[in-house]
């Protein structure tokens, strides 16, 4: 059970580094007014793993600076990777069809559970309609990315 837990850890981990090389060189193609919308679209105009952190920061009573936060940061977006990761792999190993289509159906379920519903409903985005369609579709291949790289990952191991 533990060697299940930690493949997907470090699968989602790996997963994680990838989604973020595919959705970053998206980021740096799409248009400007994109951009704006989306920037606009986000509270305070953070992104969701800000808000996180800025939560915590607020529930602890405790305040960051700079240099912590961003480290803090990169920690809680490799986090939201390996969780699921390690979750979904002890789940494929167990129960069927969990792994159907080769990650691509986690992926696309954390999307849509993540970042189009609960993200919005703890308040670290802001209401999906909101957002341009342009940062659904990077958000989805993004996911598909990173649910069949934690997939491959998860085999390699």
């Amino acid at each position: 059970m533990l060697r299940d837990l930690i493949r997907g850890a470090v699968a989602g981990i790996v997963g994680t580094w990838l989604m973020d090389l595919v959705t970053t060189a998206l980021l740096l193609h799409q248009p400007k007014r994109v951009a704006d919308r989306e920037k606009a679209a986000r509270p305070d105009g953070k992104t969701s793993v800000e808000l996180m952190v800025q939560r915590v920061e607020e529930t602890a009573g405790f305040e960051l600076d700079k240099s912590q936060r961003a480290l803090v940061e990169r920690w809680m977006h490799y986090a939201l990777g390996a969780v699921p990761g390690a979750l979904y792999v002890f789940a494929r190993e167990r129960l069927p069809g969990v792994d159907a289509a080769n990650g691509l159906l986690y992926g696309g379920l954390l999307f849509l559970v993540n970042d189009e519903w609960l993200n919005w409903k703890l308040g670290f985005a802001g209401s999906p309609d909101a957002y341009p369609t342009e940062t659904h579709l990077r958000g989805l291949l993004g996911h598909l990315v990173l649910g069949a790289t934690t997939d491959v990952v998860a085999d390699l191991l």
